[in-house]
């Protein structure tokens, strides 16, 4: 019988002021979502909600780009699940205003 190594992963979730980072270790096969509900990083953050939030591993967005959601995307070793805080604004709708309010100046 052949015993399976666990691999260590991180979960990370960070507020302006604060930021939590847990280490864990997971059975290889572990999908993202599971590696953060497992971190119990809600005990943390209470008005975090997992199950809506967006993630993403190391800056890539899970689910675009060709990545698995984080509900199928399998962890590899190393590996540091983000979850990503709701944008407060529109990154778009920001950068016509300052375009606008810079074509006023001129």
């Amino acid at each position: 019988m052949t015993d399976i190594e666990p691999i260590s992963v991180e979960v990370a979730y960070a507020l302006p002021d604060r930021q939590k980072i847990i280490t864990l270790l997971v059975e290889p096969g572990t999908t993202a979502f599971v590696a953060a509900c497992r971190s119990k990083i809600t005990d943390f953050f209470p008005d975090l909600e997992l199950e809506t939030a967006k993630m993403g591993i190391f800056g890539q967005t899970l689910g675009t780009k060709g990545l698995k959601p984080a509900k199928e995307y399998e962890l590899q070793d190393g590996d540091r699940v983000e979850i990503y805080r709701p944008l407060i604004s529109d990154p778009k709708e920001v950068r016509r205003k300052r375009a606008e309010k810079a074509a006023k100046k001129d």
